[in-house]
């Protein structure tokens, strides 16, 4: 336990990452740092699949709620409030455990991210504006005219972003990364969770009945009475924004679950490329079929085989 090396899980989305945390719990003094792009939204618990107050109550969580739906939050901003969290953990005698399925959120923490370029608040703002009124298609399909490097991931405030970068300060967001990268914040020992493409499907449409059996939608018509913007950060991810369509009169609740689980799925589909391509060779790779006190075993004898 004295390794000085943080353990990252990671995994596309249902695949069990919250429950193989909470199994840890039985092996280790843990307290949890979300790296979840989604779980730092006030008010979504539903919609973006957040621990339970019970889980919470067992295990300590960190970069849960942490702005409303409307506000931005980076990958930078999570790089140093998860180190601060991993520092405070470590300095009460706890384990930290990363677990989430951003892939830029992880990699701003175990290798860094470039330094944002100073930009002009009038003029991003009036850049936003126009970004707001494109739909993702239309986003994604200027973001990699301006910036070749974007890979199209990340969904409508990446593909915004990376706009707003290359319009107001000349250079692509690919340029700032390679050219202005930080140094990572931990020493990442990352897993990576895994399952046939069969059993996450189930999972997913497991998972999206019983959020709408909890309430999405009426979850979702509270975000938006208390005034989040429906295209706004928060309130764009699978989930949300067909929550939104069916309380616009833009899409039946008999379709909803297909619509969420479709756009789950090819959500997860994008995060298990990005695992695959972008955390190199040194990752644990484990089966995730099996339950979470199994997977919580193997991780256990895997942390141990490396440090001794």
């Amino acid at each position: 336990m004295a390794d000085a090396r943080t353990p990252i899980i990671v995994g596309p989305t249902g695949i069990g990452k919250t429950a193989v945390a909470l199994a840890l719990a039985a092996f280790w003094p843990i307290e949890v740092v979300s790296a979840d792009s989604r779980q730092v939204y006030r008010g979504l618990d539903i919609a973006t699949a957040k621990p339970a107050p019970r889980e919470r109550q067992r295990v300590r969580h960190h970069l849960l709620d942490v702005i409303r739906p409307g506000e931005r939050y980076s990958a930078g901003r999570f790089a140093l409030e998860a180190a601060e969290a991993i520092a405070s953990i470590r300095q009460r005698g706890k384990m930290p455990v990363v677990v989430g399925g951003t892939g830029l959120y992880v990699k701003a923490l175990a290798n860094g991210l470039f330094a944002e370029p100073p930009l002009d608040r009038p003029r991003r703002d009036r850049m936003t504006a126009v970004t707001a009124g494109m739909d993702h298609p239309l986003l994604v399909r200027w973001a990699s005219r301006l910036d070749p490097g974007f890979t199209g991931g990340g969904g409508r405030h990446r593909a915004a972003r990376a706009i707003e970068v290359a319009l107001l300060s000349g250079h692509p967001l690919s340029w700032w990364q390679r050219s202005a990268a930080l140094q990572g914040t931990v020493h990442a020992w990352i897993v990576r969770l895994t399952a046939p493409r069969q059993v996450l499907h189930q999972r997913i449409q497991v998972r999206t009945e019983e959020m709408l059996r909890c309430g999405l939608i009426e979850e979702v018509a509270t975000a938006l009475a208390e005034g989040a913007p429906a295209e706004s950060p928060g309130m764009d991810g699978v989930g949300v924004r067909e929550a939104v369509a069916v309380l616009h009169g833009k899409l039946s609740r008999d379709a909803i679950a297909a619509a969420i689980a479709t756009g789950t799925r090819q959500y997860a589909k994008r995060q298990e490329t990005w695992f695959r391509h972008q955390l190199g060779s040194d990752v644990i790779t484990l089966d995730a079929t099996r339950s979470p006190e199994q997977v919580a075993a193997a991780i256990v004898a895997a942390w141990e085989r490396a440090v001794t």
